[in-house]
């Protein structure tokens, strides 16, 4: 065990390391700094978690994208965002939220799969997207052109406190009824199965989309939808980022 630290001292030692570090931290790397068991900082990490939960804490201790890490409480979320929002007023826009969901729940996906749902062109948003770090290239389709695939990386499941894509929200439980709901699946679905959709044809979808009703409801579906993993906690908010 690292010199002059004992048993009882594990936690308060990973405290301080969580406390002063930007990512999550796994278990192996803080055992390693610590030079203890691993069995021991998982005990220690689980407990820490625990007592912040059992004494309602403003700061919460939870198991993301592969590590642990510190995060605000979500009571106290509305304050967090004002007080923040004071001094630094940027965010993502809806546009880009939006985007980004449908990236999330379709990825991978090509721009075309993207604006094949949104009901408009989006490579400038999925750009803005990548160039901030949450979404990422992954790959090409064997289509015509071999059209990029793209998806969203650790740094997104980290600021929507997620530990993978399988924790976002069933899309289904925003739509407003059963209709919506079987559009939503269908719609997703093909961009799931068909991304080599070319830009040409995706444009051509994207005015047919623009004429029909529903598709405003489903685009209202997934916005929501990422607005509510947006509200888990403090670090969901992107006021660090510019404005589309």
């Amino acid at each position: 065990m690292f010199q002059g630290l004992s048993e009882e001292n594990i936690e308060g030692a990973i405290e301080a390391m969580l406390f002063v570090t930007d990512e999550p931290v796994g278990v192996l790397t803080l055992a390693d700094q610590l030079e203890c068991d691993p069995v021991l900082v998982e005990a220690a990490l689980v407990e820490i978690a625990r007592k912040l939960e059992a004494d309602n804490r403003g700061i919460q201790l939870r198991e993301v994208a592969g590590g642990w890490r510190l995060f605000t409480h979500p009571a106290y979320h509305d304050v967090i965002e004002k007080y923040v929002l004071s001094w630094d007023t940027r965010k993502l826009s809806a546009a880009a939220m939006e985007t980004l969901a449908i990236i999330a729940y379709t990825q991978p996906v090509t721009r075309a799969g993207v604006a094949q749902v949104r009901g408009v062109n989006s490579d400038s948003t999925v750009s803005s997207l990548v160039e901030k770090g949450l979404v990422r290239e992954m790959g090409t389709s064997d289509a015509p052109g071999n059209p990029t695939l793209y998806g969203t990386t650790r740094a997104f499941l980290e600021r929507f406190g997620l530990r993978s894509t399988k924790d976002l929200p069933d899309l289904a439980e925003f739509a407003p009824d059963e209709e919506t709901r079987r559009l939503i699946a269908e719609r997703l679905s093909a961009t799931r199965v068909a991304p080599e959709v070319s830009e040409e044809a995706a444009a051509l979808m994207a005015e047919q989309m623009l004429e029909e009703d529903m598709d405003a409801q489903m685009q209202d579906a997934i916005a929501a939808t990422l607005g509510v993993v947006d509200k888990i906690d403090f670090d969901a908010l992107s006021f660090d980022f510019d404005q589309e």
